[in-house]
Order: C-alpha cells, then structure tokens, then sequence
C-alpha cells in the first residue's frame, strides 16, 4: 500500500501526456506490455492533476472520497494523506467495516438493511466510533432496534439524507429518487423524532444534488441537451441553496451536526459555496470515466483506462477483441458502452457491440490491427472499472512503477 499521490506545484505540468494522444497511449502500451490482458492501468500523473485539480475546484472546502467510484484501498488510503481530502463517503455497511480497518471517518451513503454488519457495528465501540448510518425514515431505526436494542448496543451514529432533487415547472421532477425527505420542515420533524429515540446520535446531513453534479453541461455533440441542461442547472442550484440551508436550521434545533454534506465531482464548485456545506462528496473524478467528458467547467485526465488483445481479423474490414462489454450503470443507452481510444479511427459495430467474450471494431485502423496489438478503453463509470479487474498497473515515468489490487483483487464485492 505504498501508492504516493502527493504533488506540490501545478498539476497542469504533471507529465500531462494524456493531451498528446500519440504519445500518451502508445507510452501505456509500451509500459504495460509484459502483462496479459486485461490490463488495467492507472496513470499515476494524471490520477495526480485529478485528485489536485478537485481540490482547487472544492476551494477549501474538505472533500469526502466517494470509495463507490474508486474501489481501490491503496489509493483511498493515499488520498486521504492529501490536504484537502477528509473521510469516505462508503456505499454498503460491509464496505465500510472492512475500510475501518484503515479509515476513522465513515459514512455509508445509503440505508442498509444488513442485520449482520449491524450487528458488528453495535458491539464494537471502535467501529460504532467510525461509522455513520445513512437514514431518511424511522422504520430504519426500527431495523436497527431489531437487531440489537438500546441498552445492549452502542449508540448508532446517524446521518440524514435530504432529497436535492429539483420538482421543476412543467419539467416535474428532477434528479435522483432517494430521500423522501424533501421539505424542511419534514427533515425538522424527523430530527426531532431520531433525539428523542433511544440509542441513536443524529450527527450529520447530506444531499446529493444529482441533477447538477452527475449531468454534464456540455455534451459532446449534443449541443441542445448542453443547453437545456445548463438551463435546468441555473434554476435548480439556487433553489436547493435556498431550501438545504433552511432545512440544515431545522435540524440543528435538535441536533449537534458535525457535518453538511454535498454535491458531487461535477458540481465542486457550486456546492463548495454554498454557506450550509461543510464537506463536499467526490470520486468520479479522480479516475475520470469518460461519462465526465461533457462539463464545460472542469476536464478530468484519463487517469485509469484498460486494454485488451486483438485475436482475430474476420474480414480485411474488421478485427475483433476479445472482451470488451463491461457495459456501465445507469440508462441502457449509447453512453454506457466503455469508449475506445486507442488506436484512433476503431468503431464497434452496430450490430453486435462491445460483447460479453468478443468485440469486433471496424474503422480505418482495424484493417492494420494483428492478433496480439493492444487496444485501449475507457470505461463510462470511473469505479465499475474495478468490478472487472483483479488490480491496477500503476504508471509513471513510462514504466510500472507498482501494481495494486482492486477491491475485487482482495476478494472483495460488495454489490
């Protein structure tokens, strides 16, 4: 776990490769050749201008490593060694019990309903220390209480979840379907409801305006989608401003919060200024799946990509890769098919796409690919990547400087 992310000076002259695409790919090929693929590689320059570049966006304000988009101890780990970078933002309870290991700071982003991590966390004062629950309804309390009572647990330490979805005009409604807790007085009533519940601690709240933080502003060759979104931005921002600072004041009647947390990698810059946040919430960006490509306001480095073999030619027109379909989350549409990006000028065909065993591409480069030449990939989602490979290659200076499991290196899978 010796990864070194620190960096001082300006992140733009970290070795910035990656906007020379020539160079850049041919150079990951080069470095990574003696491994069979799959081949996962991350670019520890451009993972350095991401993590550094989200700190300047978030401008001071500390930012909570999102572990969802990551999947990658070592590197969470160097993170949060980095100034500006405070906690993690978890995605299951069994995640964040086995990070406890190595991290203070927990909070698990959604509800849970594992009775046996539960179980774990209530008796153990260390872990219950470390760990913040997700909630936005009693009945999760009531779970809670069913596996172990007040009085033979430790006290539960909470976080509130308020719903940042935007209810627009004619639009309807905009955003993620989360919390149901929308209105303040609503998040005010549930506060006051959790203090006077015996063996729970409301320490925190959190908001994720998805809407504005996972929407890009200026979609590649959707020039009308930009400017709708842009538009819908522009109004739903200063309402959740409006509405997150009142409902912050009504839960602070009942509770001592230690924390406001918000946003997202694609709105650091808006939530950070908001005078309610305490903490911001990002991971995307550090990896940069190329579903983050579409923000005029910020372009994350390629920092993680993967590579796959050439196998076949089945016609001088096309050669086919074995592998390819790690097809990321969200709307089955075109966006969520992983992007080739080296050699320039491949396509997938329509008809099949990227396949769960095979790939075939045509384009002007496919005629010269030979069984054995590397293609290279970037995933949609920065950590689903993880999901599909046992560990990283770490790339510096040209070369593997150390390679580093993935959560599913270390045997770990947690949704």
């Amino acid at each position: 776990m010796s990864l070194e992310l620190r960096f001082t000076g300006n992140p733009t002259t970290d070795a910035a490769s990656w906007l020379t695409p020539e160079r850049h790919w041919p150079a990951l090929t080069a470095a990574t050749a003696h491994l069979d693929a799959p081949v996962g590689a991350l670019h520890l320059g451009a993972l350095r201008h991401n993590a550094l570049d989200m700190v300047r966006r978030a401008s001071g304000t500390p930012i909570r490593i999102a572990s969802k988009s990551v999947r990658v101890r070592s590197v969470i780990e160097a993170l949060l060694e980095m100034p500006g970078y405070r906690g993690v933002l978890a995605y299951t309870l069994a995640e964040a019990l086995w990070l406890a290991d190595s991290v203070d700071d927990l909070v698990v982003g959604y509800p849970t309903a594992e009775r046996g991590g539960i179980q774990r966390l209530a008796t153990d004062p260390a872990l219950a220390s470390r760990i913040t629950l997700m909630v936005d309804s009693p009945a999760q309390l009531d779970l809670i209480d069913s596996v172990l009572p007040p009085g033979r647990r430790e006290p539960i330490r909470l976080c509130l979840e308020l719903d940042a979805s935007w209810d627009a005009p004619v639009l309807g409604h905009l955003g993620v379907r989360r919390s149901p807790v929308h209105d303040p007085a609503d998040a005010g009533a549930l506060a006051a409801y959790i203090a006077k519940r015996p063996g729970f601690a409301l320490v925190g709240m959190m908001s994720y305006e998805a809407q504005i933080a996972g929407v890009g502003n200026q979609p590649e060759g959707r020039p009308i989608d930009g400017a709708l979104n842009r538009w819908m931005q522009s109004r739903s921002m200063p309402e959740l401003v409006e509405r997150r600072a009142r409902a912050v004041a009504a839960v602070r009647r009942h509770a001592e919060l230690e924390f406001v947390n918000g946003g997202g990698t694609g709105s650091l810059e808006l939530t950070s200024a908001d005078p309610s946040i305490t903490e911001v919430a990002a991971g995307s960006g550090l990896f940069g799946g190329h579903l983050f490509d579409g923000y005029a306001h910020f372009t994350p480095a390629p920092a993680a990509a993967f590579a796959l073999d050439v196998v076949r030619s089945p016609s001088p027109a096309h050669a086919t890769i074995l592998g390819g379909g790690w097809i990321a989350s969200g709307p089955p549409t075109a966006d969520r098919v992983p992007r080739i990006v080296w050699p320039e000028g491949l396509s997938m065909v329509a008809r099949e796409s990227a396949g769960e065993v095979q790939t075939p591409v045509t384009g002007r480069a496919a005629a010269r690919l030979e069984a054995g030449d590397r293609v290279w990939f970037r995933h949609t989602k920065s950590g689903e990547l993880s999901e599909h490979l046992n560990e990283f290659a770490v790339v510096d200076g040209g070369a593997v400087v150390e390679t580093i499991p993935t959560y599913r290196g270390e045997g770990k899978a947690f949704l």
